[in-house]
């Protein structure tokens, strides 16, 4: 037994009580948080099993709270989960804010990602990721913008080459888009093959219609044709023919 300062006595912790508090502290340690030490006792040892049970308790909270975000955000791709860890302070409070701040910036750029990826699926590509980044997420942010770049540029080029053949009848574009590959540089060396033969077929058979209606018959439209600009063409000449033997 021992006194305080005012001289209230307090009993010492026996040996079976030091036991209990040492098979709770190696539960701890060994991560299991169900152990509890009976706080009906007096004294110092009723104040430790208070506080005992008291940091438990927080620690399977704090355990369960991060656990939780860790399986909605990692495993179930559930966002916007928050650790709640209510009456943690110190290095507790510490991780927790650390789980919650890690879970809230992942929330926010993958958001802003499939933001992104959703418009431009839909065509709309006028959107940018724009959420800080580091590291790994950081290098696909910039993939995603150089992609949408790309594409924008893609499809500039290639409406601007179609309204000038197609609306404006301005032959001779060509699609510029810098730094595409794949399939995208496929489509603009497609798009720039088609209004370069049309600008070609166009052209000879302008030149040729020019000549038989300045009177010269001597020209042929030589350059060549398939489908309904092949049968254009074959009729050209043949009136070209016609029009020769009849002078």
């Amino acid at each position: 037994m021992t006194s305080d300062s005012t001289g209230v006595v307090d009993a010492v912790p026996g040996d079976q009580e030091l036991r209990r508090l040492l098979a709770g502290l190696t539960a701890v340690r060994d991560g299991d948080f169900g152990t509890r030490l009976p706080d009906d006792a007096d004294g110092l040892m009723g104040d430790i099993a208070t506080v005992f049970n008291g940091m438990v308790d927080q620690l399977s909270v704090f355990t369960s709270e991060v656990t939780r975000v860790a399986r909605e955000v990692g495993t179930e791709g559930t966002l916007g989960g928050q650790a709640e860890v209510p009456g943690v302070s110190g290095t507790w409070a510490d991780l927790t804010d650390s789980v919650n701040a890690m879970a809230g910036n992942l929330t926010t750029q993958v958001r802003d990602i499939a933001q992104v990826a959703t418009a431009v699926a839909k065509g709309d590509l006028s959107q940018k990721i724009d959420v800080p980044a580091r590291g790994e997420i950081l290098q696909l942010k910039e993939t995603v913008n150089t992609m949408v770049d790309q594409l924008s540029a893609f499809a500039d080029e290639v409406t601007r080459v179609a309204r000038e053949v197609g609306s404006e009848g301005r032959l001779g574009g060509q699609a510029q888009v810098p730094g595409v590959a794949g399939v995208w540089r496929d489509l603009t060396d497609s798009v720039n093959h088609m209004a370069g033969n049309l600008t070609s077929q166009v052209r000879s058979i302008a030149q040729v219609t020019t000549a038989v209606a300045e009177g010269d018959l001597s020209q042929k439209i030589t350059v060549d044709a398939r489908g309904e600009i092949l049968e254009l063409k074959s009729t050209i000449n043949t009136m070209v023919d016609q029009l020769s033997a009849f002078a």
